[in-house]
């Protein structure tokens, strides 16, 4: 399965499973332009990819902001040329009741959660519109599919995702474009370090006895990025350690 000729686009790249994704992406042949808010983290992602021989460029900026974005499309363009593969992984999570959860958080997580990859896929297909091929993966959540106490604002912002998912996988599906989301489960993270919600714990009662890691979720989207995925489009690729939903 080889990624040989296209370039992809990974936001969120910095850390986590961005940095996941767009590492297996590389090693196996795309040239990875690293989006992130945080250009350091996207430039230490970018140092991994070229130590073991692949191509990557870091970019900065808001994924969320239409002209950051179109920065970045023009930055990517003029590095690695036009984009075949997008994963949507830029996002932030939150834990807060219902009750007392502000305006200003349910907008922010509406603004970067969802707006972010509406944004940037509407600033990329025309690359693949032009090509007659293209991947979009968006990485949604297990939260969406099942609910989550405390988290009413990303479960809703992660279930848009799926929503937009669908929705362009049948506004492009005689295009040669493909549009997949893969929704983790409980996967060990940076971003899930900083919680209040114990890793460790959680792990020991989980089906397969351990969280799953950044890798797991990167080789879902390596084979939805790829020419043996042709003729998959509007899918969910639930990667969550045997834990299922209904």
């Amino acid at each position: 399965m080889s990624l040989q000729g296209k370039v992809a686009v990974v936001t969120g790249g910095a850390r986590g499973i961005g940095e996941g994704i767009a590492t297996v992406l590389a090693a196996k042949g795309a040239a990875v332009a690293v989006w992130d808010l945080n250009l350091e983290g996207a430039e230490k992602t970018v140092a991994t990819i070229q130590e073991a021989g692949g191509t990557a460029v870091a970019v900065g900026g808001d994924a969320a902001e239409a002209g950051a974005v179109a920065e970045a499309v023009a930055r990517t363009h003029e590095a690695l040329g036009p984009v075949s593969i997008l994963v949507n992984n830029a996002g932030i999570t939150g834990y807060e009741p219902f009750t007392t959860l502000t305006e200003d958080s349910w907008d922010r997580m509406i603004r970067i959660n969802l707006k972010g990859p509406f944004l940037v896929t509407q600033a990329i297909v025309p690359d693949m519109l032009e090509a007659g091929w293209g991947r979009i993966v968006n990485i949604s959540s297990s939260s969406a599919q099942t609910g989550a106490p405390a988290m009413a604002h990303y479960a809703s912002s992660k279930g848009g995702v799926i929503g937009l998912t669908r929705a362009l996988a049948f506004e492009y599906i005689d295009k040669g474009i493909t549009v997949n989301h893969v929704p983790p489960g409980f996967i060990d993270t940076p971003l899930v370090r900083q919680g209040p919600v114990d890793v460790d714990a959680v792990a020991a009662v989980a089906p397969m006895k351990r969280a799953g890691l950044p890798v797991d979720i990167a080789h879902a989207v390596a084979y939805l990025a790829s020419e043996e995925a042709s003729y998959v489009t509007g899918q969910t690729l639930s990667v969550n350690g045997g834990r299922y939903f209904l």
